[in-house]
């Protein structure tokens, strides 16, 4: 996560932002007369109106008007009437693609409520609408303020992909009925870092709360001893199982706690079931679930809505991460690269290719020519989900897909409209998002045989996982994605020890040996 605008800055930019919405950019439909659409919209022009959108069958437009342009158009005959272009907002629960691409949407969670998932993280909003609801406890760290706060949004998300409540709003988790039991320990604060001896203290919160499955999508270089002994003693001797983000450095150095052999070590794939490429590859790494635009709930109003229209059709577009909230509307023009100020944008809307520079550097380029907004399309297959880093800048900036794009620049003159505003949900990669995946189907599968030990759980999603990259284990996907309908079969068939000719949603056998996990491994 960026660090945030300091508040001074984002004052400023809220006041600016504001002030523009309230006056020339509040947006109506205006109602014209039959044949009177040319002459109303030339004299709305002329009093500083911007038209967004037309509506021919109706003889109307959509239009962002100052306070001159509404008189103007409330009192000429042409028109039939104005009223405000109010706003509408999705009612329907979305469904992110990780969660039937692991298989949860095939696996009842009803008994869910044996089990316990303790997400060591930087908080939980108590307050989101879609994990409100949830069985949920928590601890707090000295020095990280309430469990039931967040203020990074990144425990929030990762608690989403695992419990978000199937409520009709949102997202929905790989258990969204409720009967997880949850427990979160707050070891980031508003910082984003915490010690080794923090974790080792959070993980025997987790121990003490009940846990069965740990989540920990964090992470560091350096290997600790006293952490290793820590995680070895709760694999064996407790029976918690405890599960790592392998690192986003996109390189084959190990990652810590996920490279130690009582953790499993996952990495991230994209929609696509193609390794993203920030996950580490590592002789650690043993499976793999989703992490490349990740849609899940963070602190309610941290995320943003996304809203653009060009040429009166409404693109898929994804707000950048730290760019300023509000609304812009104008003439849609090319800026190429944005490697220079784009000139001629004043009032317009920049459409920028993706490369070369930094977003950033686009979206100043865009604002230096007095653009009113910037929207980056991608130079590679997909959306485009970008970032500002520790960048400021004054205009709502967004990215799009490529083949929108390529549309786009055969509209080049036409009007477009982008507005950016507050949400509870975002888009997130990393394999801190392919973590929570993993750790949710464990807690699903083991909820149906409870009498099975940590390792045979483990063994079992190994032995299932859908099998991606080379033949067999490979150092970037582990042994695959992993996939709960498919261990939750293996079990029923095989039982907790892997042998037995029955099983079911009793449970099987003891024992079970840990799977195979580094260099020897194949």
């Amino acid at each position: 996560m960026t660090k945030s605008i300091p508040t001074l800055i984002a004052s400023a930019l809220a006041l600016a932002i504001s002030t523009q919405a309230s006056a020339s950019d509040e947006r109506y439909i205006v109602k014209f007369k039959t044949g009177k659409g040319p002459a109303v919209k030339a004299m709305m022009e002329k009093n500083g109106g911007r038209s967004a959108l037309t509506l021919e069958k109706h003889n109307a437009m959509a239009a962002n008007l100052p306070s001159q342009a509404l008189a103007a158009l409330r009192n000429n005959p042409n028109v039939e009437f104005v009223e405000e272009d109010v706003k509408r907002y999705p009612m329907a629960e979305s469904l992110p693609f990780g969660i039937p691409m692991v298989q949860a949407d095939q696996v009842s969670d009803v008994l869910a409520g044996n089990q316990t998932v303790c997400i060591i993280d930087s908080g939980y909003d108590l307050s989101h609408e879609d994990l409100s609801g949830n069985n949920v406890t928590g601890s707090n760290d000295p020095g990280t303020g309430f469990w039931y706060t967040d203020e990074n949004s990144h425990g929030t998300h990762v608690a989403g992909t695992i419990a978000a409540i199937g409520n009709g709003k949102g997202v929905v988790g790989v258990m969204p009925n409720a009967n997880i039991k949850l427990h979160i320990v707050k070891v980031f604060g508003a910082d984003g870092w915490a010690y080794s001896s923090s974790l080792v203290a959070a993980a025997d919160q987790c121990a003490s709360n009940g846990a069965s499955v740990i989540n920990m999508s964090l992470g560091g270089t350096t290997k600790s001893r006293t952490e290793e002994r820590a995680f070895a003693d709760l694999y064996s001797t407790y029976n918690i199982l405890s599960i790592a983000a392998a690192g986003n450095d996109g390189n084959t150095r190990h990652s810590y706690p996920a490279s130690y052999d009582s953790v499993m070590s996952i990495a991230a794939i994209d929609s696509n079931k193609m390794i993203a490429d920030f996950s580490q590859q590592t002789d650690q790494v043993e499976l793999a679930g989703p992490g490349v635009d990740v849609l899940s709930s963070v602190p309610v109003g941290m995320g943003l809505a996304t809203t653009f229209t060009a040429a009166g059709d409404t693109i898929e577009a994804s707000g950048m991460e730290g760019s300023p909230q509000g609304s812009a509307s104008g003439t849609l023009m090319d800026c190429g690269l944005g490697e220079s100020t784009c000139a001629d944008a004043n009032g317009k809307i920049c459409l920028i290719a993706r490369g070369n520079i930094s977003f950033a550097e686009k979206v100043q380029a865009c604002e230096a020519g007095g653009g009113a907004a910037a929207v980056v399309y991608n130079n590679e297959p997909g959306m485009l989900f970008g970032t500002l880093g520790e960048t400021v800048t004054g205009i709502p900036s967004a990215g799009i897909s490529d083949i929108d794009g390529a549309t786009l620049l055969g509209q080049i003159g036409s009007s477009a409209s982008l507005s950016i505003e507050p949400s509870d949900y975002a888009y997130f990669n990393g394999t801190s998002m392919a973590t929570p995946h993993v750790a949710g189907v464990a807690a699903l599968v083991w909820s149906h045989f409870p009498s099975c030990s940590a390792s045979e759980i483990r063994t079992a999603l190994n032995n299932t996982a859908e099998d991606l990259g080379a033949v067999g284990r490979d150092n970037a996907y582990g042994y695959g994605l992993v996939q709960a309908k498919a261990a939750v079969d293996y079990l029923t068939v095989n039982g907790c020890s892997g042998s037995s000719s029955s099983g079911g949603s009793s449970g099987g056998g003891s024992g079970g040996g840990k799977p195979c996990k580094g260099k020897n491994c194949s």
